[in-house]
């Protein structure tokens, strides 16, 4: 009986340890230069209002006198 247990617990625990390395395997590749222009097209946006996110984008960046993401401090003036 207690060998049993042993067994079951022994393999959940390998399971578990062969789903990781197999899920994980690709996740240290990285996107190619070549894959990058793929990437990149405003198609490929996970966007599912993408003139209305183009014309947020142009009303704030026009706004802010900066370039660039939303997630940095301070604008095109030199302001942090």
């Amino acid at each position: 009986m207690i060998h049993g247990d042993y067994s079951r617990h022994t393999g959940k625990i390998l399971l578990a340890g062969l789903l990781s390395i197999l899920l994980s395997g690709c996740s240290s590749l990285g996107v190619k230069p070549w894959e990058r222009g793929t990437l990149a097209r405003p198609e490929m946006a996970l966007d599912s209002q993408p003139v209305a996110s183009a014309m947020d984008d142009h009303i704030y960046f026009s706004k802010e006198a900066s370039s660039g993401g939303r997630s940095f401090g301070g604008g095109g003036c030199g302001c942090n």
